[in-house]
């Protein structure tokens, strides 16, 4: 009888968690867009390629058959009505809260794109000046922030998706070379704050804080909801180092890195916390809320921080290393670093991991691998952004993202003149 009861126990145990494990297998429907920034065409272009989750969900990837998108026919068209001007260099890729529109930076020109997500046709172009490094949208769907980077403006566009229109709103924009910050010191400045060229504005998920990076260093959280918008806090190059793109929000924090990729500071890998409390005290003195710097692996010598991701149940962060090949995994409850994550090997002996997504159940991560002819954010000599396998990476999530494994690559590429010109760098996932 004891033996029986025993045995009824351990059935009751173990097929529920055998149950969970094969439940949590099942992906649900989505897409992964991947955006190839080299030229398709003379006058400039791109290529989106969409994925289809199921097709990645093995350990073989390569025979993976994309979708695509000829970024220099139907937007280009766009573009030339709408603007006046042509397109070129797709660099950065977003989806709107409900994932009807792909909104579609493009880093050599200043135009972003809107396409409706289903019918993959793109339906409005919008030209905000020098160079549309990033577009993000607000997750209450009412605006989208474009990075004007070498303008060295903060832009908004007014969005109503469902009525289809988009309008740049000019009279929200930051100059942030003339401003003056809270304190009264000038917004861009030798010292402080060296050179604005705004990177990634990063929105938080009450759609008002929006975390600017800098160029040069530092970073400013700019109120979104005011006209103009107003900056309500001011950190110096010495708190935040430059180039930060990548932005995660979790456990009442905004993480933010800094990173490499230019040539006065082609190496870099820094993490800071931001608290999400204290912005409404204006103005706020310099450095504060004061972030808690979670890690720098600058002393590591070859790093270049970039893309980031939270892995599903918000515990744990990923943080992308293009140049030192790795994912480095935070724990968002303590904010340690608790592994990382190796990249090369079998897969590829030279990823260069960028930008990062995931999956809807959790179960993969996807990453934008860098090809070994990078078009943006590579110092030549340094070859901080220089991959040499072209694509989309695969990364499986184990024990709720605490560890992962490079499980496979679908190849991206595009041959001109017998040179590897792909350069795969924006990358999002659409739930289908």
């Amino acid at each position: 009888m004891y033996r029986t009861r025993l045995l009824a126990a351990v059935l009751l145990v173990v097929l529920p968690s055998a149950f969970l494990v094969v439940a949590s297998a099942v992906e649900p429907n989505h897409e992964v867009w991947v955006v190839d920034q080299s030229d398709t065409t003379a006058d400039g272009g791109g290529t989106v390629y969409i994925y289809g989750g199921d097709a990645l969900a093995g350990r073989d990837a390569t025979s993976a058959v994309p979708e695509t998108i000829d970024l220099g026919d139907d937007a280009r068209s766009l573009c030339l009505a709408q603007t006046g001007t042509a397109p070129r260099r797709p660099h950065m890729l977003t989806f709107n809260a409900a994932y009807s529109h792909a909104i579609l930076a493009f880093v050599a020109t200043g135009h972003v794109v809107f396409f409706d997500a289903a019918s993959r046709d793109p339906v409005a172009c919008i030209d905000v000046g020098a160079q549309a490094h990033a577009a993000f949208p607000s997750p209450d769907s009412t605006y989208v922030i474009a990075a004007n980077q070498n303008g060295k403006l903060l832009q908004r566009i007014a969005t109503d998706y469902e009525a289809g229109t988009f309008v740049l709103e000019t009279s929200a924009t930051i100059d942030l070379v003339t401003c003056t910050t809270p304190s009264g010191a000038a917004c861009q400045d030798a010292a402080l704050r060296p050179d604005n060229a705004p990177i990634c504005p990063v929105i938080e998920a009450s759609s008002r804080w929006i975390f600017v990076t800098l160029r040069g260093g530092g970073l400013f959280v700019v109120d979104g909801k005011t006209t103009p918008m107003a900056i309500v806090a001011e950190y110096d190059r010495a708190t935040i180092h430059p180039n930060g793109c990548g932005g995660v929000e979790a456990s009442g924090k905004m993480y933010i890195n800094s990173g490499g990729g230019t040539a006065g500071n082609p190496l870099e890998s820094d993490l800071y916390a931001f608290p999400l409390s204290g912005f409404d005290a204006v103005p706020n003195s310099p450095n504060s809320p004061a972030p808690t710097l979670v890690f720098s692996h600058d002393d590591q010598g070859f790093v270049d921080s970039h893309g980031a991701v939270l892995t599903k149940g918000g515990r744990y962060l990923w943080v992308g290393d293009r140049a030192a090949n790795r994912i480095v995994i935070v724990d968002t409850w303590s904010d340690h670093v608790v592994g990382e994550i190796p990249l090369s090997g079998a897969v590829s002996s030279d990823p260069a991991p960028d930008l990062l997504a995931i999956a809807p159940s959790g179960n993969r991560v996807y990453a934008a691998l860098r090809g070994p002819n990078p078009l943006t954010a590579n110092v030549a000599g340094v070859d901080n952004a220089v991959g040499s396998t072209p694509g989309l990476g695969v990364l499986r999530v184990e024990v709720n993202g605490a560890r992962g494994v490079f499980q496979a690559r679908a190849p991206i590429t595009h041959v001109v003149d017998g040179i590897e010109r792909a350069d795969p760098h924006g990358i999002a996932v659409r739930p289908g």
